[in-house]
C-alpha cells in the first residue's frame, strides 16, 4: 500500500545518497503572470532532476531497496524511466539494460547509450517493448525495474509532493498532474491524502486513467499524439489507479494543439525547456480545461525535459 509513511520511508531511504537527487526549485507566481485567474500558480521545476525527470527518485528508490545481482538492472521504458534507471545505475555501479519502443526520440536513446546503458530498440510502442524486457529479465535474472508500477517507483515518485509541501510550508489548493502510466499521480496523490484537490490530466490520444475511470477498472486503450513518447503507457498501473480511486478528484483530457501552446509559452515567456508532457498543467489552466476559483493556488510539475529543444523553434 503507498500511503504518506511510505513516502516518509522512501524519502528517508533516498537521502543515503543526497549527491545524487536534487532538491529542484518551486517557482511561485502570480496567476496573471501565467494568464490564469487565480491567486497563485506554483512550477515544481523537476525538469531539472538528474536524467532530466522525475523518475530518478521512484528508480534509485528501487534500485536501493532491492539486491541487484551481477546481471544488473533491466526495465522498458519510453525515455524518461530508462534514462533514470541508467542514471541510477551508474551511480551505484552496477549493470544497466534499456529496452526502448521505435516511438522514442533518438534524444532519449543517445541519453541511454551516454549514460552507460545497453539500449534495445524494439516494438511499435511500449507495451511491445515490455514484453521482450520480461523475456529477457526471466533468461538473465535482473532485477527489473517498471517504468510506474511499483510500489517502490511510486513511493520514490511521492517524495516530489512532500519536497514541494516542505519548501513552501504548505500544500497548493489543487494540483494538477500529468498521467501516463500513473506513477507520479499516484505518488503524489498518497502524499496529498485528500488535503488538497488532484486532477489528474492526459492528453486526448493517450487517456488511460479516463477510460479506466470511464469502465469503472484499467482497460487498454490506443496510444499516439504529441506526448506519446512519454504518456504513452497503453493501460494505467494497478497502483496508480488504486490510488486514484481515493484520492484524485477529476481526470480532464487536452488536446495536442493546447499542450503544445502550453509548451511553447513556457520556452517563450519563463525561457523553461520542458517535453510535452510537463506542460499539460499548464494546458489545463490556459485552455480553460481547469477552471481554479479566484483565491485559488494551483500546483504544476514540470516534469520532464528530455526533448529535442531544436523543436521548440
Amino acid at each position: 500500500m503507498i500511503d504518506r509513511a511510505a513516502i516518509s520511508q522512501a524519502r528517508q531511504r533516498l537521502s543515503a545518497l543526497p549527491q545524487f537527487l536534487r532538491t529542484t526549485p518551486l517557482l511561485r507566481l502570480p496567476g496573471k503572470a501565467l494568464g490564469v485567474e487565480c491567486r497563485e500558480v506554483w512550477l515544481k521545476l523537476e525538469h531539472l532532476q538528474v536524467g532530466g525527470s522525475f523518475k530518478a527518485r521512484g528508480m534509485l528508490y528501487r534500485l536501493l531497496a532491492n539486491t541487484v545481482p551481477a546481471s544488473g538492472v533491466i526495465i522498458a521504458s519510453g525515455g524518461n524511466a530508462g534514462i533514470a534507471v541508467a542514471a541510477a545505475a551508474q551511480a551505484l555501479g552496477v549493470r544497466c539494460e534499456v529496452f526502448v519502443p521505435e516511438v522514442s526520440p533518438e534524444v532519449k536513446r543517445a541519453r541511454l547509450r551516454a549514460l552507460g546503458a545497453e539500449v534495445v530498440v524494439t516494438g511499435a510502442a511500449y507495451a511491445q517493448a515490455y514484453e521482450a524486457c520480461v523475456a529477457r529479465q526471466q533468461a538473465t535474472g535482473a532485477l527489473q525495474a517498471h517504468a510506474y508500477d511499483q510500489p517502490e517507483v511510486v513511493a520514490g515518485a511521492g517524495t516530489l509532493a512532500l519536497e514541494m509541501e516542505e519548501q513552501a510550508g504548505h500544500l497548493p489548493d489543487s494540483l494538477l498532474v500529468s498521467v501516463g502510466g500513473g506513477g507520479l499521480i499516484g505518488g503524489v496523490a498518497a502524499w496529498v491524502d485528500s488535503r488538497a484537490r488532484v486532477i489528474a490530466l492526459e492528453p486526448e490520444g493517450a487517456p488511460t486513467l479516463h477510460a479506466a475511470r470511464a469502465a469503472g477498472q484499467p482497460v487498454d486503450v490506443s496510444v499516439g499524439g504529441i506526448a506519446a513518447d512519454s504518456l504513452g503507457a497503453k493501460r494505467i498501473g494497478t497502483i496508480g489507479w488504486e490510488v486514484s480511486q481515493r484520492h484524485v478528484h477529476d481526470a480532464l483530457l487536452l488536446s495536442d494543439d493546447a499542450i503544445r501552446a502550453a509548451q511553447q509559452w513556457l520556452w517563450r515567456e519563463l525561457k523553461l525547456a520542458v517535453e510535452p508532457a510537463a506542460a499539460l498543467g499548464l494546458a489545463a489552466l490556459q485552455s480553460g480545461a481547469y477552471q481554479p476559483q479566484p483565491q485559488e493556488t494551483v500546483g504544476l510539475i514540470l516534469c520532464g525535459a528530455n526533448f529535442d529543444p531544436a523543436s521548440l523553434v
